[in-house]
């Protein structure tokens, strides 16, 4: 005999079986979802890996990342400075559209969406270790935690050099991983604070390094201070090549690699004058691998085509089946992973406001920049201002010269010596005034030395980058191309002060 269930238990029982299929759909959508692992060194320029090119610092991890994926040739940050260049890749758009954002030592506001907070809504979990959005001060854009996802900071070590942090970033990947639902994808950030100053002087000698073989570049004199600087640097960056080696193991280890999407980068260029908070190459070209077997075609290239960090937001949302917000102004690289016809990356764009207090009243060093394949452009807003900061330190948040620049044995060699032949020509391309408009042939002068801005033979060139620069930025809305105020300089300013003079000016 059949029984009758009352029709509200039918009800149930529909919902239930709905509920269940609808768990087990869920549940296996994540599954084939690809994990993210993001590792992100701290001030890196695009010549010091081994794939690279460079003969003496030793980076297997990154080697193999690009050998068994991709290795970008023309990658770079959106902003030579860390917290704007880290702001950018979180949202997948330029500084100039996220407001304080733009400056270092600031905040990013909770109004701009991160690909962490799209992914953790969509299942992901999300974790960080080390230097994940940074510097500055999150509550004040009305965010309660990093948004680089939740912090695993607990396992330390003994670092090989002093110099270095005792965070045993790989471990605390480890403990992220130990963690994770078996079915839920992930995506972590892994950002150590290497290669920043300060370094352990003598580091990269004492580690058997010969310094007559580094490549030292044109924008330094050939000294024995430039050689042992860059042979410190190099120690620095092979401690985090070898934490994101051990990443891969760990993921080798629990059968996740192969559906990872591990990418190996830096934030901007090397701590060097004339490097790091500059939009010449040293200071915005990084490497970029990007290793993923299940999603790669054709594993193995290199791609040519110039690329912002941000475009990394865009690609993990869409690799991962999500829509992307409209807000996100990057160009994906789903194209190039999946070597397809590539319009979207004949330039790359990169900016500068302000990055470390060092002018009177706060300001910054505002400028524009588009990149090419063969040429470079920049826009200098302000060109009466000092580019690395005032000489006089009494302007500086930071207290020192030309603050813009990380005291260095480089920085030092170059100041006491500005006057002796030899060192002069370094001296003015590191500290000097810039003109409003700087344009580089980059084969024939590939370190950017050789203004070719107002040479009526490179006239028509000038134009048509100025053009294209000035279309992005009207597109993309720059308060600067609109002849809107540009707030940058007034903005409130989180760093520590060791001038306890310097202020910010208020807006007039």
């Amino acid at each position: 005999m059949r029984h009758k269930f009352p029709i509200q238990y039918r009800r149930v029982s529909i919902l239930v079986s709905l509920s269940i299929i609808l768990t087990i759909f869920s549940d296996t959508l994540c599954a084939n979802r690809p994990n993210i692992l993001l590792c992100i060194s701290d001030d890196q320029s695009y010549a010091h890996t081994g794939a690279n090119g460079d003969p003496v610092v030793q980076t297997p991890a990154f080697d193999r990342v690009a050998r068994e994926g991709i290795r970008f040739t023309h990658a770079f940050c959106d902003a030579p400075t860390c917290g704007p260049s880290r702001s950018a890749l979180l949202t997948g758009q330029h500084i100039w559209r996220l407001e304080e954002a733009g400056n270092i030592h600031s905040t990013l506001p909770k109004k701009f969406k991160t690909y962490t907070e799209v992914l953790e809504n969509a299942g992901y979990a999300i974790g960080f270790t080390g230097k994940g959005w940074s510097p500055g001060r999150l509550a004040a854009g009305g965010r309660e935690t990093n948004p680089a996802g939740q912090q695993f900071g607990n396992r330390k070590l003994k670092p090989p050099f002093k110099s270095m942090s005792n965070t045993d970033y790989a471990a605390n990947f480890d403990e992220f991983l130990s963690q994770v639902k078996e079915t839920q994808p992930f995506c972590f950030w892994l950002g150590t604070s290497e290669p920043h100053r300060g370094f352990d002087l003598g580091a990269g000698k004492r580690s058997g390094k010969d310094p007559a073989k580094v490549i030292v570049p044109k924008i330094f004199p050939d000294h024995p201070v430039v050689r042992n600087d860059i042979l410190d640097y190099f120690v620095e960056i092979e401690h985090f090549d070898n934490m994101v080696s051990r990443a891969l193991k760990s993921l080798e280890k629990a059968g996740k690699l192969n559906n990872t999407i591990v990418v190996v980068t830096s934030d901007h260029g090397m701590p060097f004058p004339r490097s790091k908070a500059s939009l010449h190459d040293d200071g915005s070209r990084v490497p970029l691998a990007i290793r993923w077997p299940k999603g790669i075609k054709d594993s193995g290239r290199a791609f040519h085509g110039p690329v912002n960090l941000s475009s990394l937001a865009p690609t993990f949302l869409g690799v991962a089946g999500l829509e992307v917000p409209d807000m996100m102004t990057a160009s994906s690289l789903q194209d190039v992973i999946q070597n397809k016809s590539r319009p979207n990356h004949s330039a790359a764009f990169i900016a500068m406001e302000r990055h470390d207090g060092c002018r009177k009243g706060g300001k910054g060093y505002p400028c524009r920049a588009i990149r090419t394949k063969d040429y470079l452009y920049i826009l200098n807003h302000e060109p009466e201002r000092w580019p690395a900061g005032d000489p006089n330190r009494e302007f500086c948040a930071r207290y020192i010269p030309f603050g813009e620049v990380d005291s260095s044995p480089t920085k030092t060699l170059l100041m006491e010596n500005k006057d002796k032949s030899g060192f002069k020509r370094f001296y003015d391309l590191a500290f000097a005034k810039r003109p409003s408009e700087e344009l580089y042939h980059i084969e024939k002068d590939p370190e950017q030395v050789v203004n070719l801005a107002n040479n009526p033979g490179y006239a028509e060139i000038q134009k048509k980058l100025s053009d294209q620069l000035r279309e992005k930025l009207i597109q993309t809305k720059d308060p600067r191309a609109l002849g809107l105020p540009a707030p940058w300089d007034f903005y409130p300013y989180y760093g520590l002060k060791r001038n306890k003079k310097w202020k910010v000016a208020t807006k007039p």
